[in-house]
């Protein structure tokens, strides 16, 4: 859509007539083979964050996820993450095109950037070369090799994705044919806050969902932001500051990671939960964790928990806006823009037309699924049913009233030469 320039659309995915029985297959298949698999008490993760219980300490102790397979895990509860990866796929898809119209390689190295462990960890890496693939027939081209790395923190539970490769290569293999070209898939454990691969051994590189994620709760806001565990209109000015200046560092370290890591011409896609407000503390962005901090202040007023445990507890969290994003980029330096869109994907399209009791049930459940660790590792696990409890039961109040979407913000790359 453009080089060089950023364009900001924002799109109803409603008004789009987007199939998702063939997604809903895919991860239903991959679900029940992780059920038939035994699940250690390893991580199920798409996050970058440093979350301990001095919420101060950068990557190395890192808090996970609702791990396993249970019925409050995150591999149960990434609805939303599907549906991002999915909507964001054309995108993906016309940037490796590019990729490979212009260099075509012998061998295409991939990394997926926060990758996890739940169904949704293969569904990307298999729709990009099932792209490369029919060009590379197309065009009559040799049989080519792909190496895939999958990162995420080093508590990913990576085993359980090992163990689904047998069967993704022999889905794969029969999906394209006996002239499918050879995929090697490996783990790499590490915070994508710093270098992970060889300087240029990359071509193409996505993240998807995690970039939000902070490396550390900023150090002002330890302190300083009362009764609230992100950004909110009660916070003081300089909390959004802080917020931004540590998404500006991180964001600032990924890109000058990658840039030593992908060859010149190399193509990168991120998509963040972002806003398209340029107030940070919009609700589109934070009406989810305002809930949250509603019922935790509801049980410090029937004193379950203590005020100043409350008012310590920060999430290391961060939606930015497009404009925040292409800011910090052009800073940077070492990309060129080539597409940069906002799309707002509705609840009712991730839960569908269902009654508001159950609808409401899986939102919290979504929420739970990310937030629960947070919570049990700064206020213990007697909490954690009442308060979603209560999560629940102010979704119910509100949920017409507010807020009823979610927005992302997607950026496509090229590397500078």
């Amino acid at each position: 859509m453009l080089e060089g320039d950023a364009l900001n659309v924002v799109k109803d995915i409603n008004s789009e007539a987007k199939d998702w029985s063939s997604v809903g297959l895919i991860i239903q298949d991959i679900k029940a083979e992780l059920q038939n698999l035994e699940y250690g008490s390893g991580t199920s993760t798409p996050t970058q964050y440093a979350q301990t219980k001095s919420q101060k300490e950068r990557v190395g102790e890192m808090e996970i996820m609702n791990a396993g397979m249970g019925e409050t895990s995150y591999a149960m509860n990434s609805k939303v993450q599907l549906k991002v990866i999915s909507m964001t796929m054309p995108i993906m898809e016309e940037a490796i095109t590019n990729l490979y119209y212009n260099a075509s390689p012998r061998s295409l190295v991939i990394a997926d950037l926060g990758c996890s462990s739940g169904p949704n960890t293969l569904f990307a890496v298999s729709e990009l070369i099932k792209v490369v693939e029919k060009l590379r027939q197309q065009q009559g081209q040799p049989s080519a090799e792909y190496q895939v790395f999958l990162n995420d923190l080093p508590e990913n539970d990576f085993n359980v994705i090992f163990n689904l490769l047998p069967s993704f290569h022999k889905k794969f293999s029969s999906q394209l044919g006996v002239d499918a070209s050879p995929c090697f898939i490996s783990g790499v454990p590490g915070s994508f806050y710093g270098r992970l691969f060889l300087k240029k051994s990359l071509h193409f590189t996505f993240s998807s969902y995690s970039l939000h994620w902070l490396s550390q709760v900023p150090e002002f806001c330890l302190e300083n932001n009362k009764r609230s565990i992100y950004i909110s209109s009660t916070s003081p000015p300089n909390v959004a500051k802080a917020y931004y200046v540590q998404f500006q560092k991180d964001f600032s370290m990924f890109l000058k990671s990658r840039a030593d890591e992908l060859v010149e011409g190399g193509r990168m896609v991120l998509t963040f939960m972002g806003r398209k407000s340029e107030n940070p503390s919009s609700k589109e962005c934070c009406y989810i964790w305002e809930v949250l901090a509603i019922a935790l202040s509801d049980m410090v007023d029937k004193g379950l928990i203590g005020e100043e445990k409350l008012d310590s507890f920060n999430l290391p969290h961060y939606a930015p806006s497009a404009s925040e994003v292409k800011s910090v980029v052009l800073m940077e330096n070492s990309f060129s823009i080539d597409r940069l869109e906002v799309t707002e994907l509705k609840w009712s399209t991730i839960f569908g037309e269902r009654n508001l009791s159950e609808a409401l049930a899986d939102s919290a459940m979504c929420v739970r699924a990310v937030a629960e660790p947070f919570l049990v590792s700064h206020f213990g696990d007697a909490i954690i049913e009442e308060v979603f409890r209560k999560y629940k039961e102010i979704l119910a109040g509100s949920i017409s009233k507010e807020s009823s979407s979610i927005m992302n913000v997607t950026i496509s790359l090229t590397k500078k030469g």
